[in-house]
């Protein structure tokens, strides 16, 4: 069993086929085990302020090699994420290689900081006094499970353009340019920032648990401070920004096995914590270009009540990006199972794409 308790991101280079990362845990601590056969499943026991839990994660399925690398002692400090070369047509298609790069995410600078040793987590666990609520703006992306760094690599692989968090508080309206923005763990927000994202015709919340705190920056000695939130400064406060939209209680579902988006007003928000769902379910991240990512089991649901109408029926392919009339009504029997979480969604979507392939569609 690999320990990383003590481990720190760290990034090697923006590349875009290679990316280096390990865990930090102040608010969380991570442990791995790596198998020697490829074929195997990575174990990842993560504690996320108390709450435990242990997935086995699909290395064969992982859209992404995930690369284990040893100090001189032999423990584990880092892993690198790469793309897989025999992927390539994949990534095109679920990434913005040929595509207009006009979805951007933001990455949670500030939520990387809170997380530090000596940050807000240190202060929340009487580890020390107020002084802990101001600290420095990270210079570097070198983040845990905490900031969602592995979803924001995999973003990055695939060739999203990306914000920090800094970036949309000094200039709000640079979210404008994009058509749609992506919000990760950002757990830690300015007011402008939180206003940036909230006038936004198109949001998705990748994670749970956003926009739950407020902070305010300094920039000439490069900090931020705690404003309200996350029962400061006193226990009543939890969101401190007095978002009605709060699915903080999503936050300790690691594990995302029935993950499924849901509509708030022009937001799109997720249901689980998607850290690690997001290295191997093709779905999720196709999801992200879909127009209506939340309308994915509705479609389903409404082509079972009516198998032969034809909106119904394109409702449901365009989720797919593939186009026909006709869906074979044994199909129906593996739709129950993806509305009760028997089936995942990525299996739906290959079935679908194979019939395509196929022609029985039409």
């Amino acid at each position: 069993m690999y320990d990383l308790r003590l481990g720190i991101f760290c990034l090697v280079g923006l590349c875009i086929t290679s990316l280096f990362f390990c865990y930090t845990a102040y608010g969380q601590s991570t442990t791995y085990d790596v198998p020697n056969n490829p074929g195997d499943y990575l174990t990842v026991v993560s504690n996320t302020e108390g709450n435990e839990q242990t997935l086995h994660l699909p290395l064969k399925e992982f859209l992404f090699n995930v690369i284990p690398h040893d100090d001189a002692s032999g423990n584990l400090v880092s892993l690198s994420l790469e793309l897989k070369p025999e992927l390539s047509n994949l990534y095109k298609d679920i990434g913005l290689f040929d595509k207009p790069r006009d979805t951007v995410f933001i990455y949670p600078s500030f939520t990387q900081a809170a997380y530090d040793k000596n940050g807000f987590y240190d202060f929340y666990n009487n580890k020390c006094d107020t002084t802990c609520l101001t600290v420095p703006i990270p210079t570097g992306i070198h983040g845990s499970q905490s900031s969602s760094i592995a979803g924001a690599w995999a973003l990055k692989l695939l060739n999203y353009p990306y914000l920090k968090d800094e970036d949309v508080d000094k200039n709000p309206d640079i979210l404008k340019q994009y058509k749609r923005v992506i919000v990760l763990h950002n757990e830690y927000v300015t007011k402008k920032e939180f206003d940036a994202i909230t006038s936004h015709p198109d949001v998705l919340f990748l994670y749970p648990n956003a926009l739950y705190a407020e902070v305010k920056t300094n920039y000439d000695d490069n900090t931020i401070t705690l404003v309200q939130g996350h029962g400061y400064p006193n226990s009543s406060i939890k969101n401190g920004l007095g978002w009605k939209y709060d699915n903080s209680k999503f936050e300790y579902r690691v594990d995302c096995n029935n993950w499924n988006f849901y509509k708030q007003d022009n937001y799109t928000l997720l249901n689980c914590y998607p850290e690690y769902k997001i290295l191997y379910s093709e779905q999720l991240l196709r999801s992200l270009q879909s127009v209506s990512p939340a309308d994915l089991l509705d479609d389903i649901n409404n082509w079972f009540r009516y198998p032969t109408d034809q909106s119904a029926i394109s409702e449901l392919l365009v989720d797919y990006d593939v186009k026909g009339t006709h869906v074979p009504h044994w199909v129906q029997s593996t739709a129950i199972a993806v509305i009760d979480g028997t089936v995942t969604k990525t299996e739906f979507a290959h079935l679908i794409q194979y019939l395509s392939d196929k022609n029985m569609l039409a």
